[in-house]
């Protein structure tokens, strides 16, 4: 909201030309961007039953270390952001909501870093990258991206539980 009220702000007072601004929107991410919260929001009208919540439960996603690998894995699969809103019917039956949600929020943004799906941000880094001619390769990115993402989930896991 911030953001909006600031760069209405600019745009009202003139001090920034409005083409300059629209220049730098990336219709193609934003709209990437929709859709994955799109999906996820019809993911959890249709397929969410239930049953598959209470079936998912009982693989202990209470459990710290669980919770931490699942969001990582889901967080490298559909982005980060999204991640945080598809485990939200898993969790909202547990039990301590605030350890509950800084698993989630811990292991959301540090498992961003393990590929370049892992978070929007990294998708714009790459995109910007290619732009400018450079070539970032899923293998360059994962040699730096796997063993630091491993050993700060680990930590952080270790620092929640």
């Amino acid at each position: 909201m911030a953001a909006f009220l600031g760069g209405a702000l600019l745009l009202v007072t003139r001090s920034i030309k409005a083409h300059k601004v629209y220049q730098e929107i990336d219709g193609s991410l934003l709209l990437m961007f929709a859709g994955l919260f799109v999906v996820v929001a019809a993911a959890e009208k249709v397929l969410l039953t239930p049953d598959v919540i209470r079936a998912v439960q009982a693989f202990h996603v209470a459990n710290v270390y669980v919770l931490t690998a699942d969001t990582a894995v889901l967080s490298n699969i559909i982005s980060n952001v999204p991640a945080v809103l598809a485990l939200k019917p898993f969790v909202l039956s547990l039990a301590d909501q605030n350890r509950i949600w800084l698993v989630i929020a811990m292991s959301a943004t540090l498992a961003g870093n393990l590929t370049p799906v892992g978070s929007v941000a990294n998708l714009i880094v790459a995109e910007r990258a290619r732009a400018a001619g450079i070539h970032v390769s899923l293998w360059a990115y994962c040699r730096a991206g796997i063993p630091i993402t491993i050993a700060t989930l680990a930590i952080g896991a270790w620092w929640l539980s």
